[in-house]
């Protein structure tokens, strides 16, 4: 059974920082490009950040572009998004994913997704 755990959540004032994790089981953690996903009430879910293996860049949204970074540790089956200078339109819910075919933005093509974290930024 597959499973994606997001944590690192949170309430944090316009300019801080949130650290969000994943924990993936079930799968073969290496092979998945790994993603993150956000979603504002009234909001469709839109791309963030995604990550396949090191020798190939990160995607970014240009919305998040120079202020959140997307990291992996395979030998712990978790990814990362590091977020800073966090702005309040970053609220949403994020939600992690993973794709074992696919390194991109459309959130069809994304295999398996976690249950999500809240991150309300204050302004």
């Amino acid at each position: 059974q597959v499973q994606l755990v997001e944590s690192g959540g949170g309430l944090v004032q316009a300019g801080g920082s949130l650290r969000l994790s994943c924990a993936a089981s079930g799968i073969t953690f290496s092979s998945y490009v790994m993603g993150w996903f956000r979603q504002a009430p009234g909001k469709e879910r839109e791309f963030v950040a995604a990550i396949f293996w090191e020798e190939i860049s990160p995607d970014y949204a240009d919305s998040v572009k120079g202020r959140f970074t997307i990291s992996r540790a395979n030998a712990k089956n978790t990814v990362y998004l590091q977020m800073n200078s966090l702005k309040p339109e970053d609220t949403a819910i994020y939600y992690c994913a993973a794709a074992r075919v696919y390194f991109g933005r459309e959130v069809r093509r994304y295999d398996y997704w976690g249950q999500g974290t809240q991150v309300t930024v204050s302004s």
